[in-house]
C-alpha cells in the first residue's frame, strides 16, 4: 500500500510537470525586436511570409485547436471585427499547429476572412515563444503579437482574455497608428 501511495504521488507531480510545459528554446521575442520570420501555407496552401506583411500591421494571433471552444471564439470574434481591424490598416492572420485541411474546415465552417497559418512542426510557434507540450502533443499557447508596418513587435498579448481580447488589440491598433 505504501508503495501505491509513493507511486500515486510521484506520477502526480510528472504529470503536473509535463502537462504544461512551454518550449523555452529563446522565450518570447519582446516589444522593439524585429518579428521572427515565419513561411507558411494557410487553409488554401498558399504560402505566407513575414514580409508579405510590410507596410501594414499585422495581427499574429496563435492558437491551441481548430474547432475547440475557445478558438472558435476567439477566430469569430476577429471575424466579426475584421472591416474594424483592415479599416485601421492591419492584416489578421492565425496560426496553429493543426495541418492546412483542418484549417480549411474551422475556416468555411466559421466563415473566416482571413488566412489561418499551417504549423505543424511548430518552429514558428517556439520562434514566438508559444510552443506548449501538453503531455504527449504540442499546442501553441493562445497569445497575439502586433506587428508594426516596418516589422517589429510592438505589443505582446499574453495570457489573453478571450471576451475583450479583439477589443484591446482594436484599441491598441488605433491608438499606436495614430502616432
Amino acid at each position: 500500500m505504501k508503495w501505491f501511495i509513493i507511486f500515486v504521488a510521484m506520477m502526480a507531480a510528472m504529470a503536473t510537470y509535463f502537462w504544461y510545459q512551454v518550449d523555452k528554446t529563446g522565450g518570447m521575442p519582446k516589444p522593439g525586436q524585429v518579428a521572427p520570420e515565419f513561411d507558411l501555407p494557410d487553409q488554401n496552401g498558399k504560402m505566407h511570409k513575414l514580409a508579405d506583411y510590410r507596410g501594414k500591421w499585422l495581427v499574429l494571433y496563435f492558437y491551441p485547436k481548430d474547432d475547440t471552444p475557445y478558438c472558435t471564439k476567439e477566430a469569430c470574434a476577429f471575424r466579426d471585427d475584421f472591416a474594424k481591424i483592415t479599416a485601421a490598416g492591419a492584416n489578421v492572420v492565425g496560426i496553429s499547429l493543426d495541418n492546412a485541411a483542418s484549417h480549411a474546415k474551422f475556416a468555411a465552417k466559421n466563415h473566416l476572412p482571413f488566412p489561418l497559418l499551417s504549423d505543424t512542426s511548430g518552429k514558428v510557434a517556439a520562434k514566438y515563444g508559444v510552443l506548449m507540450h501538453l503531455v504527449l502533443f504540442k499546442i501553441a499557447k493562445r497569445d497575439t503579437f502586433l506587428i508594426d508596418p516596418q516589422g517589429h513587435l510592438v505589443k505582446v498579448y499574453d495570457k489573453v482574455q478571450i471576451y475583450a481580447h479583439v477589443n484591446d488589440v482594436l484599441n491598441d491598433l488605433k491608438r499606436l497608428s495614430a502616432r
